[in-house]
């Protein structure tokens, strides 16, 4: 079963059009009565966009139009919308390496001083087009961790201007590149979130996202679930006519028939994705489907229906240059001649079936193997066209300037000079300023964080010493390796002001691990995270360890019977909220226990978390507390409970 991997097209394609001819003509009537270049560039680029659904050279032919336009104008609004619509028929086209050219000359625009006049949302709103489109290439290059930088980009932009239809086709796009690695929950999860809002909307896509959904339930065998969306997706489609994701749902549908053993329904249905894909002329939808009835028809002893379409398959996947296909047309004849018993033949398909497949894990290896290559050149060449782009404006500015110099007399030409000069100077200076207070906020913070490692490394020393003490030499070797492992996780992070949440959630399940060994599993733990909490969500690390610590030590451990601690991350508003309960005898009882012998230790963690917290409020500018109560019953404690609160931050900022 294979997903609707070209939905990645999504970000650029909004099928089920209607009157889409009508658009073009109108536009293009438009075109001949427009005489001003002002209205004249904004016509090309819509006529441009609107190619994008029939015809991708036209779209580029009125792109360069639209180009060529802006730059004589200086327009740099329609010049960034150009690119796009440029880059975008690049991509239809199958030239990724000049349609990301193109994407990183818009990017550098929409980002650049020229632009500052215009409102903020359509900037972001074209900033957050350019990011998806990014997204596409890279994703369609199999560069899966830069196409997802780019979508988790463009999905933030989108949902700050709370654009849900445009966050939708991100999240499937997020979704197909999960998939593409097998990490199947992760893509459903983004799956079902666009889902969400295209049922809202009434998205005319709503089809294509169900059939991906399916697909995803039939490989994990919940066949029930498969055909509960398979069902949803057909009448979606019947709603919104798309012959391409008709096609698609005909050949899922056919392959979830055939495994529940339903022949006849699996042969209509792949006979229906024909009928579909030769609608449109899509080759390879059509090699595809001949594929899955040559298996059939082969596992069914019928090798000459199986023989003609796997000959179908392989012909049409030669003309588009698909080698997966193609290995798996060879494979097909392969299999069918070993049955009708000729082996001459059957031999020298699997010999060009062995050549493919030794050519794709060459180019594999070697994709592998350039990848961060790739990323390099990239990013160089994104970072070259912003600096190109800076000059170019900075040419224009002084060429404006040489003409009003012309106009003006030498006194006041003088005067003007030494005020540019001084506002120069003084915009520098204050910016220099700016950077050193912030370097200097960064390093006040990191010189509080690195304050709590001694302070960790000496209370988990002392556990080691008294687990040594209680358990032996066996034990403790053990434990050390559990210790080795912790430490090496806190020095890797020690010199990094934020981490990701997962590496931090790993770090104290391996710290409690730990504890439950040193104290023999005299207490249980757990640690969840919501859903609403994203991949790229950072934290301070060694913030939350030392309230854990307290928890066990001062908690759960002088209970007479076994306790509980439950760690819970969640978001409110724009918060990242920890939760820390734990069962234990409460804070009174604990101060009032003569054996509190790391009381000092808890003061001065206490104390530096304090003062990290207020840092991260002045370089955030955002709250960022902690709340300590004790949890209690009518007569007796039940507890306590941890609430830090700290302002959401993200890895890339």
């Amino acid at each position: 079963m294979k997903i609707l991997s070209f939905f990645c097209f999504y970000f650029i394609f909004s099928l089920a059009v209607q009157g889409q001819v009508n658009v073009l003509d109108s536009l293009q009537a438009e075109l001949t009565k427009v005489s001003k270049d002002l209205d004249k560039v904004k016509l090309y680029n819509e006529v441009s966009n609107a190619y994008k659904y029939s015809d991708p050279n036209k779209m580029l032919e009125f792109g360069i139009k639209a180009l060529e336009l802006a730059q004589k104008r200086n327009d740099k609004l329609e010049e960034g919308n150009a690119y796009l619509n440029i880059g975008t028929a690049y991509i239809i086209l199958g030239d990724y390496g000049k349609a990301l050219d193109h994407f990183v000359w818009a990017k550098s625009i929409f980002e650049g001083d020229m632009v500052l006049t215009i409102d903020k949302s359509i900037i972001e709103q074209s900033i957050a087009q350019t990011f998806g489109s990014m997204g596409i290439v890279f994703s369609e290059q199999s560069n899966y961790a830069k196409a997802l930088e780019y979508y988790l980009k463009s999905a933030k932009v989108y949902e700050k201007l709370e654009n849900e239809n445009q966050s939708s086709k991100i999240y499937n796009n997020i979704g197909v590149v999960y998939k593409s690695q097998s990490l199947d929950e992760k893509a459903l999860n983004y799956f079902l979130k666009s889902l969400k809002i295209q049922e809202k909307l009434s998205n005319p896509n709503i089809g294509i996202t169900q059939t991906n959904i399916a697909t995803i339930y039939f490989k994990q065998n919940k066949l029930d679930e498969a055909f509960e969306y398979y069902t949803a997706a057909k009448m979606s489609i019947d709603t919104y006519p798309n012959p391409r994701a008709l096609g698609e749902w005909y050949n899922n549908i056919g392959a979830y028939y055939n495994s529940r053993n339903y022949k006849k329904l699996a042969i209509e249905n792949w006979e229906n994705a024909i009928t579909a894909f030769e609608s449109i002329n899509d080759k390879f939808g059509l090699a595809d489907t001949y594929l899955y009835l040559a298996q059939f028809y082969l596992d069914d002893n019928k090798e000459a229906k199986a023989l003609d379409k796997a000959n179908n398959a392989l012909r049409l996947s030669k003309e588009i240059n698909v080698l997966e296909q193609e290995l798996n047309a060879e494979k097909l004849l392969s299999d069918i001649y070993v049955k009708s018993g000729n082996t001459l033949l059957a031999l020298n398909h699997y010999k060009v079936y062995s050549v493919i497949k030794d050519s794709l894990l060459l180019e594999n290896d070697i994709r592998k193997s350039v990848e961060a290559s790739m990323n390099y050149e990239f990013e160089k060449k994104e970072l070259l066209q912003k600096e190109e782009n800076e000059k170019r404006e900075l040419l224009l500015k002084e060429e404006a300037k040489s003409t009003k110099i012309k106009l003006i007399s030498g006194a006041l030409i003088t005067l003007l000079l030494v005020g540019i000069g001084f506002l120069i100077y003084n915009r520098n200076h204050l910016k220099k300023t700016l950077t050193l207070q912030k370097e200097l906020a960064e390093y006040e913070q990191k010189a509080l964080h690195l304050q709590m490692n001694p302070h960790f490394v000496f209370n988990c020393l002392g556990s080691i010493s008294s687990f040594i003490v209680q358990n032996g030499t066996d034990s403790a070797i053990k434990y050390l390796s559990k210790f080795s492992k912790l430490m090496r996780l806190t020095l890797e992070y020690s010199k990094e002001s934020l981490i990701p949440i997962d590496k931090e959630i790993e770090s104290l399940e391996n710290y409690l691990q730990l504890e439950q060994l040193r104290f023999n599993d005299k207490f249980s733990f757990s640690i969840s995270k919501s859903d609403d909490i994203e991949d790229d969500v950072a934290l301070p690390p060694l913030l939350i360890q030392p309230f854990i610590e307290n928890a066990i030590i001062h908690g759960v451990i002088p209970k007479k019977d076994k306790g509980a601690i439950m760690i819970d991350f969640s978001m409110e508003d724009q918060s990242l909220v920890c939760v820390i309960l734990d069962d234990g005898i409460g804070i009174n009882t604990s101060k009032l226990n003569k054996e509190n012998s790391v009381l000092a230790h808890k003061s001065m963690a206490l104390d530096i978390i304090k003062k990290r917290l207020e840092m991260i409020s002045e370089s955030t500018s955002k709250n960022a507390t902690i709340d300590i109560k004790e949890l209690t019953d009518t007569t007796y404690s039940k507890g306590t409970k941890v609430i830090l609160q700290l302002p959401l931050q993200y890895l890339n900022e």
